[in-house]
């Protein structure tokens, strides 16, 4: 999350394996609700948005990236746990190097010591039926 009033740069990749897409779930605890994103992160000043989508997924899963294609630019307003948030999203499409990652149904990584997520396989109708929430909400454009 940025600080009060910093427009942070980040940058996600999406990854398909036919009808499923493999995401990040977040929990919003002011709004009691689940929700989930693209795997990715930040851009470090210096770094071209392509070397950060490469750090990030080796930082986070230990994981190469294949085939990566850039998709577009998303400007993403939004408010989570009570505090407005502004992001500028470089969006990449992308696979993973070793089919290893395509077999797992989910797994746990740590974005700090103590920030534990989940990332995992789901099909892409139950985003579109809003049995889940897929966040930004433009992510659907490139699906």
């Amino acid at each position: 999350m940025n600080k009060n009033g910093e427009i942070r740069v980040i940058v996600l990749g999406l990854i398909r394996d036919g009808k499923r897409i493999f995401v990040s779930e977040g929990y919003d605890p002011l709004k009691q609700s689940t929700f989930y994103r693209a795997l990715g992160g930040g851009v470090d000043f210096g770094e071209t948005s392509l070397q950060a989508l490469k750090r990030e997924f080796q930082e986070e899963i230990q994981a190469e990236l294949t085939n990566i294609r850039y998709l577009g630019c998303i400007e993403n307003l939004f408010t989570y746990n009570g505090r407005q948030g502004h992001e500028i999203i470089q969006l990449y499409q992308c696979d993973f190097a070793d089919a290893k990652f395509y077999k797992l149904e989910s797994l746990v990584f740590y974005e700090s010591e103590n920030h534990k997520h989940r990332a995992m396989w789901i099909d892409i109708a139950r985003f579109k039926s809003g049995e889940l929430r897929l966040v930004p909400e433009e992510f659907f454009n490139y699906l």
